[in-house]
This record gives structure tokens, sequence and C-alpha cells, in this order.
């Protein structure tokens, strides 16, 4: 309770005390067994704390009703004459860029061609890659266990948080994480949000990476919260355009949102460049928020390194979990680790431990199982995972760098590859939506465009498919592309064989 409210309870409270006692019996009424006499002081402490939080409520109510606009007020003053249920305003600014754009497709797959969905950013969507039997394991022992059919602290379970705190021990130079600096969560997706929600308000604004995961769009923008992009370069391995994005901060700014390794991207950010964009956020006062879901998915020659590792000035909120690393997203289970040594996030902590509260922690049974699933996965199963996904992004990159009109970026860690297209090759194709519909239609692949990440002219594929199927697919892609690219006509205009008008790009 605030200083101030303890200080007119204890007033009302001696005042209270000084106007009445407790009531008395009459003389012919029996006495009560002593345990079950009231506590008058007690009573008179709850009453006082009672009257104090429903003037505080009442307080509440108030401000809202003077911030209302006018039209609001003589809207909800008049009585219905029907049914006037309305979305609320949340819902109708809340849209997932992926769902819309893809819904919007033309598509009807090639029935000769069985379909090949490069799409799907769920590593299990086609059963070559599993969770290992050791986490299986883990999480049937905390089952049948009994212990965690109940609730849990809404940060969750400190058996749990302690084996998150242990098991990013090198998210800190010193190795030292307490318990009390890991949050738990139904998956990144809502530490992503939680973060956002306790450092921004309506009105601010994040800074978030383009191409990028267009979930930062979707939490953002249903709360009236901006979201500006800064750009990566592909010709520079998908390094932030440092200048551009520091012309982005204002006073509204309230976070830089990093996602190293990158999805979709799969870029892998060095030391050098980790540190440009701390100074960035150092000259600028800005925390900064690390979606670092795929920090284990890393290929041979790339080294990924926690930002929180790399600064005690700057305060970082680190978001990561078991999806990837475990192959387990249906499990839905994310955390959030605080680093904040100069304790710059107080208040914001505050906040975001309230939003724990929101729906009453994260799956109990996973929390039970944690310790064991980090403890006990062996790295030959995660090394065996990498090998595939490595495997997959050599024969892609190698087969489609040969296709006219396509420009692959290697990646150097997560799950997928970004592919530029040459659209004025494709005349055909108005933009790469089109030509990702297109090739769905003829050759029933298919890639998500890059308009999904706010980065049109290229598409995004995944790299978890078998090797045999990725293959196929790259063959299939080449041989679509070969079809409907259109070579150079500038010889044919200089020697006026062909009239410009005549062209159809």
């Amino acid at each position: 309770m605030p200083s101030s409210f303890a200080n007119e309870s204890q007033f009302r409270y001696q005042s209270s005390r000084s106007r009445a006692s407790c009531p008395s019996r009459s003389p012919s009424e029996p006495e009560s067994p002593a345990p079950v006499t009231p506590n008058c002081d007690v009573v008179d402490q709850a009453l006082a704390e009672l009257q104090l939080q429903s003037q505080e409520i009442r307080k509440q109510q108030d401000l809202v009703a003077t911030t209302t606009t006018a039209t609001s007020s003589s809207s909800s003053s008049r009585k219905r004459s029907g049914w006037e249920i309305k979305s609320s305003k949340l819902s109708l600014n809340t849209h997932n860029r992926i769902r819309n754009i893809v819904e919007s497709l033309k598509i009807k797959p090639n029935p000769e061609k069985p379909m090949i969905p490069l799409s799907i950013g769920d590593p299990t969507t086609f059963g070559n890659l599993k969770a290992a039997d050791e986490t299986m394991k883990a999480v049937l022992h905390s089952l049948e266990s009994g212990k965690y059919n109940g609730y849990a602290s809404t940060q969750g379970h400190e058996i749990a948080r302690k084996a998150v705190a242990k098991y990013s021990a090198h998210q800190r130079p010193d190795g030292e994480i307490d318990a009390n600096e890991v949050v738990l969560c139904s998956g990144c997706s809502s530490a992503l949000e939680y973060c956002i929600l306790a450092l921004a308000d309506r009105g601010q604004n994040v800074l978030v990476p383009r191409p990028g995961f267009c979930l930062y769009y979707t939490l953002s923008l249903g709360l009236d919260i901006e979201v500006r992009y800064y750009d990566l370069l592909p010709d520079q391995q998908w390094r932030a355009d440092l200048v551009q994005l520091e012309s982005l901060i204002d006073e509204n700014t309230a976070a830089l949102l990093i996602n190293n390794p990158s999805n979709p991207c799969g870029s892998v950010f060095d030391e050098k460049h980790l540190r440009e964009l701390i100074a960035i956020c150092e000259r600028n006062y800005l925390p900064i928020i690390a979606d670092e879901i795929y920090e284990h998915f890393v290929f041979p020659g790339s080294k990924h390194l926690a930002v929180s590792s790399l600064t005690t000035e700057v305060p970082v909120l680190s978001c990561g979990g078991l999806t990837k690393r475990f192959l387990v997203p249906g499990w839905r289970m994310g955390w959030i680790i605080v680093h904040d040594r100069k304790d710059r996030l107080r208040d914001a902590i505050v906040g975001l431990k309230n939003m724990c509260g929101r729906i009453l922690g994260s799956n109990t049974i996973i929390q039970g199982a944690l310790p064991d699933i980090l403890t006990k996965t062996p790295q030959s199963y995660f090394d065996g995972v990498i090998d595939v996904l490595h495997s997959n992004a050599m024969l892609a990159y190698k087969m489609l760098k040969q296709v006219r009109g396509l420009d692959p970026v290697m990646p150097n860690g997560a799950m997928y590859m970004m592919i530029g297209v040459s659209i004025e090759r494709f005349p055909e194709f108005k933009d790469d939506t089109h030509f990702v519909q297109e090739m769905v239609n003829e050759q029933s692949v298919f890639c998500l465009p890059g308009s999904c990440f706010e980065y049109p002219g290229y598409v995004r594929i995944v790299l978890t498919v078998p090797g045999a199927m990725i293959e196929e697919a790259c063959s299939r892609i080449a041989e679509f592309c070969d079809r409907h690219y259109k070579k150079e006509s500038r010889n044919f205009i200089e020697h006026g064989l062909l009239d410009c008008d005549d062209l159809a790009f």
C-alpha cells in the first residue's frame, strides 16, 4: 500500500477507535467462546482499509469518466433501443500481417505435385525433427509426481526459475543470474508482449528490425504503440543500418528491439556490431528488448553472443524459451531474463511482474519439468538438429544461387533463408506476393513473400524440412523461375529493333 494511503488508514483507524469501541453484549446474553470473539483492532483496521480501497476505486472511476470524450459520455448516457455490441478498439487494431497476406492469396495448388509448404515456422511440422527422449521423459516425470497440478507464483515456480537462471548463465560475464530476475511466460511471444507493454505506453514508439518478425507489429499496434522500422542490409549479412536507426530515436522512443539470430534473415550479429548497437542505446538512454529465441541455433563458423553479456550500462530484457531449440513450440514455455545491473528498470520491473498476473502464470507441468529438460537433454541431440538445418541451408543456397532472377542470402543461424527476387525480370507478376501465389499454383511450393516481413522483393523459406523435400522444392522453384524469367532487352532497344512501348515491363 502506498505510504499516503497507509498514513490515511492509520489516521482513520485511530479516529474510529476514539469514537467507538467494540459492540458490547447485553447482560442476558451468554458469553461466547473466546476464540470466536472478533478482534476489535483487526475488524476496525479491515473496515478502514476496505473504505480506503473503495475510495481509491471511485477515484479511478472518476478519472476515467473525466477523460472520456463528450461524444462517448453522451452516447453512454442514452438508453439502448436494441442490440449494440461492438468490437473493442484493441481487437480491431490487432492484425497478423502474415495471416492477412496469406489469406488474400488466390491459391490452388497443382494437383499433380504434392504440396511443399516452406512457409511454416513450426520445426515439428514435417516429423523429421522431434523432441529428445529426455525432454519427453522430464514432462512425464513432472506429471506423474502430482506436484505441479495447481497454480504457481505468477512469475513461475522458484525451482523452474532457478533452472532457467543456471541454463542462461552465459548471458552475463560473471555467470550470476538470480531466480528473481527470471519471469516465466506462456511462450516467447508472451515474453515479448510483456516486455513491450512494460516499457512502452500509448503514443510511444519502439524500434524493430526490417525485415523482421511480424508479431512485433501485431503486439504494438493494437495498443497504439508506434512501430518504427530500422533497416537491415542484405549486402552486409543483414547488419543494421546504424545511421538510419539512430535517426528514428526521439523522446518518445521506449526501447530498441534486437532479434539475434534473426527471423526471417537467419543472420547472427558479431560482437563488433552488437557493441555498435549498444553504443547507440547508451547515447540515447534506451533499454534493449532482446529476442533471443534462436540463440542456440547457430551454424558452424558463427558464434552467438548475448547482448547482455557485453554491457552493464544498458538494461536488457532477454526473451527466450523452449520452443525452437527443444522443438516443442506447442508447450508454450518462454521466459524473460532481466539484466539491469545499474537498477535503471526499477519501475518497469514492477510493471513487468504485474503483467504476469494477466494469465496467472504459465504451464505448471512444463515448469516442473524444466530442471530436467534443461540439464538432461544431451548436446548430441542439439548438434544433430543444427546439422540438419545447416545442411539444408547449404543445399538450398547452392541450388538457388544458380537460378536467374534469384539472389539467396546464406544464413548463419536460425532456421530460415531470405531470397531476393528481381521482380522486374518476372514481368508477369506484380510483386513478391503475386510471385508466391503463382508459384503455389504451378509448382505447389509455398514460400512466404517478403511483404509479410515489411520487405518486398524477397521470399522466405524454412530449412526444417527433410533434405529430399528441400531439394525437390528448390528444383521446382528453379523450374518456375526459368519459365517466367525475361532476359534483358536493352540491346534490342539500342539497335532500334524493338520499340520501348512494346516491352512488357
